[in-house]
């Protein structure tokens, strides 16, 4: 047969240039997706029979939903599915394979292909088609450069209900390279990659839904010339030829022109209904992805914890090796027949300040646990600075006299109360004034004072030491972490100290500031909050 008709159009345009056109939006995949499910729902639920034509998107993810409509529909249908791609896959059943000669129909319903599930409907006895029902399942190519190889649809035709979901890709919203629009055009969405999220990725349509007459007969004489124009430029499909003749009698549905209101109402429920789902699944999505980034965040602190545990046994491990190291080298030393006895005097000396400095590492670790172990619900108690702070620096007076240092403090005894525990400010004043001494050179100073500062108490530890460089100021506080250029001749202490001030001070509401230069002394000024 001989086929000629102008050049196809496209559908969407044939819909806008309608009388009364339909209002067209810009649409997800997953969108037209749910409308197009919308009305197979109908369909199955109103027991409708119906015509249906469609170009849908290559991908498992559409077809699932045709073999749904496919699987449950109980009433007589026929399928026409239109491709701009080659559709080796199909499931053909002849229907001259299916049944006898003798019994099989010879109008156009008997067309294409059988489904699969129509084979149940045949008698148990063998009695022919009788029993199954009509219906035609038939795939039908287009040319490949056909107006609607962008554009998705699907129509409905029936006495009960007529309508039109469409679906158009603009060129303008999809910034493509022409070999790559001709690739997705020849081969469509591969399967493996036909998931509503990457369908969302990959284009946005603009989309149209009508169930006006006039609007969907303009659209079946665009699928006429569509099929038309296809089987003009490839090879003739004997079933697509016949199907052109008998036209007008396939498309004999009175187009109404009044719409049932249950059917509308219908319409608007299910699609009502599946948006509430869609709604309900991104809520439960939402609230799933909020958990995981919330067991995410707590995950990573508890791998920083272990990660600052490990580092912190490995420095204890290492500050523990460094005065045995040099209490074995002393001790084997000490062996020496040679050895003289200023020699021998030093090197027990040095025995003696390395046993000094193990214990002092052992103590300052033994109270980062102590203090990692305190319940921080712990409510504490009103203390005031002139009950603790005299009592220690009187502590110190003898050791700051051996040096030659003057020690020296000013705390007023109308302080008001601050929030604290006796023995952490015990341990922060111990801690900052055994420093203040230990880098203070003979003749130095070292001065303990306080004053109240808004809602806080001041308690500020000068001396005339050697100072601070400037650049090692941030890292004073770090576990483990001695001045380089602070050397004397004691050497005993752990770098723990600064560390555990700076954590007691945190627990209990306060903060730790500090101003030095090297060679003129060093000024630790500690807030702690005044107890309410």
């Amino acid at each position: 047969m001989n086929l000629s008709c102008p050049p196809d159009t496209s559908l969407y345009e044939l819909a806008i240039s309608s009388e009364q056109p339909p209002q067209p939006l810009q649409i997800s995949p997953t969108t037209f997706k749910s409308m197009m499910s919308v009305f197979f729902d109908m369909l199955i639920e109103r027991n409708i029979s119906a015509t249906l034509w469609m170009k849908l998107p290559k991908g498992d993810v559409w077809q699932a939903e045709v073999d749904r409509y496919r699987r449950l529909a109980s009433a007589p249908y026929s399928l026409y599915t239109l491709n701009t791609y080659r559709e080796d896959t199909l499931e053909k059943i002849d229907l001259e394979k299916s049944v006898e000669p003798a019994n099989r129909a010879t109008d156009l319903n008997s067309l294409g292909n059988f489904p699969p599930e129509a084979t149940a409907l045949i008698d148990e006895q063998g009695s022919g088609v009788s029993s199954i029902k009509e219906l035609t399942s038939l795939a039908l190519p287009l040319a490949a450069e056909s107006q609607l190889r962008r554009e998705y649809f699907l129509l409905v035709l029936s006495e009960e209900f007529c309508g039109l979901v469409l679906a158009h890709r603009p060129r303008t919203m999809r910034q493509r390279k022409p070999e790559a629009e001709s690739q997705d055009v020849r081969s469509g969405m591969k399967a493996s990659q036909a998931t509503e999220e990457d369908l969302e990725r990959r284009h946005t349509l603009l989309g149209l839904c009508s169930l006006e007459s006039t609007t969907i007969q303009h659209i079946l004489e665009g699928i006429h010339r569509a099929i038309c124009y296809g089987q003009s430029a490839t090879e003739p499909l004997a079933e697509a030829e016949e199907l052109l003749v008998n036209w007008d009698s396939v498309v004999t549905q009175k187009l109404s022109e009044t719409l049932n209101p249950a059917i509308l109402g219908h319409l608007l429920t299910k699609q009502i209904q599946r948006q509430e789902d869609l709604w309900l699944g991104g809520a439960t999505h939402r609230k799933q992805s909020d958990t995981a980034s919330s067991l995410q965040l707590e995950n990573e602190k508890l791998l920083n914890a272990i990660r600052l545990k490990d580092e912190f046994l490995n420095n204890v491990g290492q500050e523990l090796r460094t005065p045995l190291s040099t209490m074995k080298t002393a001790l084997s030393l000490l062996g020496s027949p040679n050895l003289k006895p200023p020699q021998r005097q030093r090197y027990m000396e040095m025995i003696s300040q390395e046993c000094d400095r193990q214990s002092s590492l052992i103590t300052s670790v033994l109270d980062l646990i102590q203090l990692e172990n305190v319940e921080d619900q712990t409510p504490a108690q009103p203390l005031r600075i002139s009950d603790v702070v005299p009592g220690v620096v009187s502590t110190y007076q003898p050791l700051a006299q051996e040096k030659g240092i003057m020690l020296a403090y000013t705390i007023p005894e109308d302080l008001p109360a601050i929030s604290c525990f006796s023995t952490w400010l015990r341990q922060i004043v111990i801690n900052l004034l055994h420093n203040g001494i230990k880098f203070t050179p003979k003749g130095g100073q070292v001065w303990v004072r306080a004053k109240q500062q808004g809602d806080y108490v001041q308690i500020e530890f000068r001396d005339t030491g050697v100072g601070i460089p400037t650049v090692e100021i941030p890292k004073i506080f770090d576990r483990f972490y001695r001045v380089r250029q602070a050397a004397t001749d004691d050497a005993s202490g752990a770098g723990l100290g600064l560390s555990i001030v700076q954590q007691l001070l945190l627990r209990c509401g306060g903060s730790i500031s500090v101003k030095s230069k090297p060679g003129e002394g060093s000024a630790f000024n500690v807030m702690l909050p005044i107890y309410h």
